[in-house]
């Protein structure tokens, strides 16, 4: 599955080394393109360097525009307003507006990266949407500095992958649950627990590159969480039920992943001494994912259950449990005190529970989302 990565005349064309490697890293073989500006700003030999392959700055005998217009993906990263400009009406007067008009032809997948002065971009913005209507996809850059930045990295591959994948969610909305909330002692202090959002974004991006709309709603989390998704940001368990609530009726799955405190604290209106011993008076937290179906009894529901210490049996009791007090489709269950795994690793050992039950040894947490992701295509058919 080959991506014809395109690089023009932006300053943020020294991104492209570090994108061509990623996608690299992902499985994807890689063929450049660069045009004259793109070439004054880097070098084609470092993307020579980074792909494996020789770049096509000029159009030869070879007829390049041809042998590559019905690849895979035709990825523009980053887009000039010049680029954006020609193909809208279709100009063909360097490799890249070439290769682009050949592969419109072939309905080959275009993927555009803007990257370029904010007044620029507003400039084009009816050439964006004229492109947008054809079918053409754009990654949304970031607006700061009245500058419309390259976007992160993690983002332009994650819509490479939805453009790319096989799909099974498409028209489907997903809601995830991520991280962990937070409850006030006083108005400085507070208790939380060490979940880092890691499973939780790994589904919610599972779940993108499948095709469905995504909504994530974080507590606290310890990762960068990507433009492309909805996001609601809460931090008290309160907080969460509410944002849930609100949700969970335009969804046809939820996954709740965040570690929701099981309690609340009596919180005192101001700050406690730090010199005198404090007694803590915490209250047993509603559980969220037992009102989820109330609020759409038709939801494919997936539950998450942390245990500490306990063996296989109980572990499976326990969300076996849980399973039937939520009325959950799907339960994950995962014994927190396994080393290497759990909260703040990028692995974990689980296991899969709906009418057959089976262990997921020791992976990482995003093979871990492909199967519960591709659990969930399988079973909302």
């Amino acid at each position: 599955m080959t991506i014809v990565l395109c690089v023009t005349g932006s300053v943020a064309a020294v991104e492209t080394v570090k994108l061509a490697r990623e996608l690299k890293r992902k499985g994807y073989p890689v063929k450049c393109f660069m045009t004259d500006g793109a070439c004054d700003i880097i070098n084609p030999y470092a993307l020579e360097f980074a792909t494996g392959e020789k770049v096509v700055t000029k159009l030869t005998g070879e007829i390049e525009h041809v042998k590559y217009a019905d690849e895979d993906l035709i990825l523009v990263a980053p887009a000039t307003a010049n680029v954006i400009s020609k193909f809208a009406y279709k100009i063909a007067d360097n490799p890249i507006n070439t290769l682009l008009v050949t592969a419109s032809g072939y309905d080959t997948p275009i993927v555009i990266v803007p990257s370029m002065h904010q007044s620029m971009y507003r400039a084009v913005e009816e050439n964006v949407e004229k492109l947008k209507k054809e079918g053409i996809i754009f990654v949304e850059p970031k607006e700061e500095e009245n500058k419309a930045k390259f976007p992160s990295i993690d983002d332009v591959v994650l819509q490479v992958q939805r453009a790319t994948s096989a799909g099974g969610l498409e028209g489907r909305r997903v809601l995830v649950s991520a991280g962990g909330t937070y409850e006030d002692i006083d108005p400085i202090r507070g208790i939380t627990n060490r979940s880092s959002g890691k499973m939780g974004l790994e589904l919610a991006k599972e779940a993108y590159r499948r095709g469905a709309e995504v909504t994530l709603v974080t507590g606290r989390v310890d990762v960068e969480i990507p433009q492309v998704f909805n996001r609601v940001k809460v931090e008290s368990t309160t907080d969460m039920a509410r944002a849930l609530e609100d949700n969970l009726i335009d969804h046809d799955v939820f996954i709740a992943a965040a570690a929701v405190s099981d309690f609340v604290v009596e919180k005192n209106q101001s700050k406690i001494s730090s010199r005198t011993e404090q007694t803590l008076k915490l209250k047993p937290a509603p559980k969220i994912i037992n009102q989820a179906k109330e609020h759409n009894p038709a939801l494919y529901l997936v539950g998450f259950k942390a245990e500490y210490g306990v063996n296989q049996e109980e572990l499976i009791e326990s969300a076996k449990k849980r399973m039937r007090e939520s009325g959950a489709d799907l339960m994950v269950a995962n014994d927190v005190a396994e080393a290497g795994a759990g909260f703040g690793s990028d692995q974990n050992k689980v296991v899969l529970i709906d009418d057959e039950t089976w262990d997921v040894p020791l992976s990482t947490k995003e093979e871990i989302a492909t199967l519960i992701m591709g659990r969930i295509a399988e079973r909302i058919i």
